[in-house]
């Protein structure tokens, strides 16, 4: 049944600035020691994706952890290794899925955006294929969030016992309106000046792979683009075929589609986010019955940090990690009905 229930989380007095919870993870966090190893997967259309897998290796019914990054982020960002790390440490196998260019050039134009859910289809079909009685979990944050959504409510085809989303972008246009304002406008500048230059770097690769895969990049228009409109205006609607970013955020928006939700899902949101503002926050008859909504008053964008400056507390990989402990052993039939 849905339910909004309120986060334990309580930020420190040294950490209560949303900018601080959210600046802390990239810029002064030590990356976690994580012993890693890679699989390739092939995809449909010619194209791959890297799949970095940490903890033990899965064994047949074992529970398994998918995680999902978030725009301009890679298996390689803080949060993401932080979880393998805490899941690892519990004993759980996890796979940090990189989107197409995340962790390397790919081989055709595209990437990703906060509706595209064939590429997450493939990697739930190849793991349910691989074992298709024991547990798995998958785990989105901030766009990855939204992806992992936007499939639970159009796509869901029963692979997934549960699902976490993590500051999830649910109304595409009102998080890129909050993004020109304030404060806000030191992110928009730093998520559009690395996608740029993935963009950049991507067509350099392609035209020694695939010239007419560069092509389809060196068509778009980047001059100018300093705000998500423009971006998503004159990048993602022209590669993925919308009419421009109006008509993407209306379409690919996770938010009008939770009431469709039925596999046991919590969302993670805080109410002081600075990459959105608590408008787009559901209320419970916006909920599906499969959701559970954990509020926060405090935490900035996948921040949650506590603790001590000499020793912060890394709540949200804690309570991620307890919500995937609680499915060990639960085979899928039990945990989707």
């Amino acid at each position: 049944m849905a339910e909004i229930v309120e986060a334990p989380f309580r930020a420190p007095w040294w950490l209560r600035s949303p900018h601080l919870q959210t600046l802390w993870g990239p810029l002064w966090r030590h990356a976690d020691e994580l012993p890693r190893r890679r699989e390739t997967l092939p995809l449909a259309d010619g194209d791959h994706l890297l799949l970095d897998w940490a903890g033990p290796a899965p064994a047949p019914g074992a529970l398994r952890v998918a995680l999902l990054h978030g725009l301009s982020g890679s298996s390689d960002s803080h949060y993401v290794r932080g979880t393998q790390a805490r899941l690892a440490a519990a004993g759980i196998a996890s796979v940090a899925i990189n989107s197409r260019g995340a962790a390397a050039p790919n081989d055709t134009a595209l990437s990703y955006h906060a509706g595209e859910i064939d590429d997450l289809d493939a990697v739930f079909r190849h793991l349910r294929a691989a074992d298709s009685r024991g547990p798995l979990v998958a785990m989105g944050v901030s766009l990855g969030g939204s992806r992992l959504l936007n499939w639970l409510a159009r796509a869901d085809s029963g692979a997934l016992s549960a699902a976490v989303a993590v500051c999830s972008p649910l109304g595409l246009a009102t998080c890129a309106d909050r993004m020109d304002q304030g404060l806000s406008r030191i992110y928009r500048r730093h998520l559009i000046g690395e996608l740029l230059a993935g963009l950049r770097r991507q067509q350099r690769h392609l035209e020694t792979v695939a010239p007419d895969q560069a092509r389809r990049l060196a068509a778009l228009n980047l001059n100018g683009i300093r705000s998500f409109w423009q971006f998503d205006g004159q990048v993602i609607a022209p590669l993925y075929g919308f009419r421009d970013a109006a008509h993407y955020y209306a379409e690919c928006s996770a938010g009008p589609r939770l009431p469709a939700i039925r596999t046991p899902t919590l969302m993670i949101q805080a109410e002081d986010d600075p990459f959105m503002t608590p408008s787009i926050l559901p209320g419970q008859g916006d909920l599906g019955p499969g959701v559970t909504l954990e509020l926060s008053g405090q935490g900035g964008h996948v921040g949650f940090v506590a603790g001590t400056p000499a020793h912060p507390d890394y709540w949200l990989e804690k309570r991620l990690a307890a919500f995937a402990a609680g499915f060990a052993g639960v085979p899928l039939t039990s945990a989707a009905g």
